[in-house]
């Protein structure tokens, strides 16, 4: 079977290549206006005569979070019930495996192996003093712990896995980030021997999750009852895409305005960060999918249960990262190679699932 990309948007489709774009214009910015993105970060929220919240930036990262958010049926978490055990394998790894495996690999990595070469330090925004290594696991970190709710449902279809199973899966990881992802990340950054602010932290849950997904919702059942499924699901969210994207692009641009000194000086810096980070992502989708296979999942559950795993909510990693250490850290930095490495990576795991639909048995289509 080939792989069929007609489902994924122009946008979506390209994505990497964006990024790398991004990365090229934010440098090129940094060169010609290195005072910009210092003003635009300098517009902030100040709690305590610190910047905790970056006005543009909080205002791009909505436009990142929203889109995903209202596309989320909340309505389909009941009918989780009747095919429990993917949901609970997928709670469990996310929650119970990836966060530490991805500290493991990180620290592991980036502490030992590539540790001569990130050398440096940064100042992080309590005014602390971190060696760059650590900045940069801290950002895996912020990743391992942000199972993916968006991209997710483009692999999922794309594998031809159970696209109402996928939807659910969404729904119950978004609800589940508002109580773990704050309080497992507090930990986890304290484990890698960094600050943890646990107030711009919480803040951050409220103001990346909480408050896009509350806004999803409700808007979500007002545009339904005002326009109908076949308007929402036809232009609105069609048109609503590009702008998650857009707002993505826009707030990478800002970070690598800032970080294009860094790389060209050490421009193998990202290829470091992204080894653990794929190595990570392949351990991950080898676990939930080689689990299924022993619990007897049909294929078209056990991919997406796979795939949700294996892939990163980017955006609120990106965010979390941004508040809690600055627009310039090494943990955004650690983030936004996330994004650089996802298509392609998932692309390649949509991929050995088609190849390996046989090891299921029958599908439900084909049981009948």
């Amino acid at each position: 079977m080939s792989l069929d990309k007609s489902s994924m948007g122009f946008f979506e489709r390209h994505l990497t290549i964006w990024v790398t774009l991004c990365i090229l214009a934010g440098i090129g910015l940094g060169k010609l206006a290195p005072g910009l993105a210092k003003a635009l970060d300098g517009m902030a929220i100040y709690v305590n005569d610190a910047p905790v919240v970056s006005i543009p930036i909080a205002i791009c990262l909505f436009f990142m979070m929203y889109p995903i958010m209202v596309k989320i049926d909340f309505g389909e978490v009941v009918k989780a019930t009747r095919s429990p055990r993917p949901v609970f394998l997928t709670l469990f790894v996310n929650w119970a495996v990836k966060p530490f495996t991805m500290l493991g690999i990180a620290t592991l990595f980036l502490g030992v192996l590539f540790k001569e070469k990130l050398p440096g330090t940064e100042v992080v925004k309590d005014g602390s003093e971190v060696e760059l290594y650590r900045s940069y696991i801290s950002g895996a970190i912020l990743l391992g712990i942000a199972p993916c709710t968006a991209m997710v449902l483009v692999w999922s279809h794309l594998a031809r896995g159970n696209q109402g199973l996928t939807l659910v899966m969404v729904a119950i990881n978004s609800l589940t980030m508002l109580v773990l992802y704050g309080v497992l990340g507090g930990w986890l950054l304290g484990v890698n021997h960094m600050p943890v602010p646990w107030e711009a932290l919480l803040l951050s849950v409220g103001i990346y999750v909480a408050f896009p997904l509350v806004s999803g919702y409700y808007s979500r059942r007002w545009i339904l009852r005002a326009k109908g499924a076949d308007w929402f699901n036809g232009r609105f969210l069609r048109y609503l895409t590009p702008v998650s994207i857009g707002a993505l692009l826009v707030t990478l641009v800002l970070l690598f305005s800032f970080k294009g000194e860094t790389i060209l000086a050490n421009p193998l810096t990202i290829l470091w960060i992204a080894i653990p980070l794929a190595l990570q992502t392949l351990l991950i989708f080898g676990i939930t999918y080689l689990a299924a296979k022993v619990l007897k999942f049909r294929f078209e559950d056990a991919a997406p249960a796979a795939m949700i795993g294996a892939s990163n909510h980017f955006e609120v990693a990106i965010a979390t990262a941004v508040m809690l250490f600055g627009l310039s850290s090494g943990a955004a930095l650690a983030t936004v190679v996330g994004v650089l490495i996802e298509v392609p990576l998932m692309l390649f795991l949509v991929r050995i699932c088609q190849r390996t639909r046989g090891w299921f048995g029958a599908t439900r289509s084909e049981g009948k």
